[in-house]
């Protein structure tokens, strides 16, 4: 389907603003007004505004929206591929009359609980603004991670730490938050006796705080199910074999956090710590910023 630009005369075409793009495609990429909102720094307010001067320019529909979800219409989708021609061209433009382009290869390690929560959108902004670098990624647990940093195989390592902190020296805090126990909504996990936990291996910072826990209250445990993913513990939990402790930003909605309440104990905070190498690379500088700005966005959403 073409997209038809009405112009305001015969002689002039209106032009797109930038500013309107890049908030027309946050939308699409987060998925919503409120997440686009935190990536380009506006009000959601400020964002529904900006989506109404983008379509009378186009004099075209692009979105539609409702409680749970925005959709792109037929002229939407047309206009999302020119916008990101756009702003790679803009990007390009502006690198070529500054410094040049950065290339090069990133080793960044950090655990699977990470990965899956930290990584998609915070490497998608990263090679927006770096396309040319490539960005290779180890996913251990903390243990391992830190053991390839060590050995000069990664250039930037995240990890977690708890409030004794023997892994941390030398590195940065990026973010503290609580652990929470969590179980599968309407489940009983957490009422049998022992009570079954789906946990990480014995270097695990949570596993740690959660079994210091128990041992505190002399609550019986066993560990049910051990898997080195969090895709594989998460299914434990949601299918009702056993409770785990996660970190309370990243619990997610198919799972019910359990607490005091439910006869479990409160557990220590943990910490999320980036290390890079002391001479860091131009590579590591960049998406150790990418990584700041993420966190300090889930500090605000809290």
């Amino acid at each position: 389907m073409n997209l038809h630009l009405h112009p305001q005369s015969s002689a002039v075409m209106p032009l797109l603003d930038i500013d309107l793009l890049r908030t027309f495609v946050a939308i699409i990429d987060e998925g919503s007004f409120a997440a686009a909102a935190n990536k380009v720094g506006r009000s959601p307010s400020a964002i529904s505004m900006q989506v109404k001067r983008l379509e009378d320019t186009t004099g075209t529909e692009l979105l539609r929206r409702d409680a749970r979800s925005v959709r792109l219409t037929a002229e939407g989708e047309t206009l999302l591929g020119f916008a990101r021609q756009f702003m790679d061209l803009n990007r390009r433009a502006i690198g070529a009359l500054g410094r040049p382009e950065l290339e090069g290869q990133l080793h960044l390690g950090l655990p699977d609980d990470y990965g899956e929560t930290v990584l998609p959108s915070m490497l998608r902004r990263f090679s927006e603004s770096y396309p040319s670098v490539v960005v290779d990624v180890t996913m251990q647990n903390t243990r391992e991670t830190l053991a390839l940093f060590d050995r000069g195989k990664l250039d930037v390592a995240v990890f977690s730490f708890d409030e004794d902190g023997g892994n941390a020296v030398g590195a940065e805090c990026l973010f503290t938050d609580a652990l929470v126990w969590v179980g599968a909504p309407g489940g009983t996990a957490h009422l049998h006796d022992p009570l079954p936990l789906a946990m990480w291996d014995e270097s695990c910072v949570w596993r740690r705080s959660a079994l210091a826990a128990l041992e505190r209250v002399e609550r019986p445990w066993r560990v049910a199910y051990t898997c080195a993913h969090t895709p594989g513990q998460r299914a434990a939990v949601r299918a009702g074999i056993a409770i785990a402790p996660v970190s309370r930003i990243f619990a997610g909605d198919d799972v019910r956090i359990l607490g005091e309440a439910d006869g479990l104990p409160p557990m220590n905070d943990y910490s999320i710590g980036m290390k890079l190498r002391e001479n860091p690379s131009e590579q590591a500088k960049v998406i150790a910023h990418h990584l700041r700005t993420f966190f300090s966005t889930l500090r605000d959403k809290r």
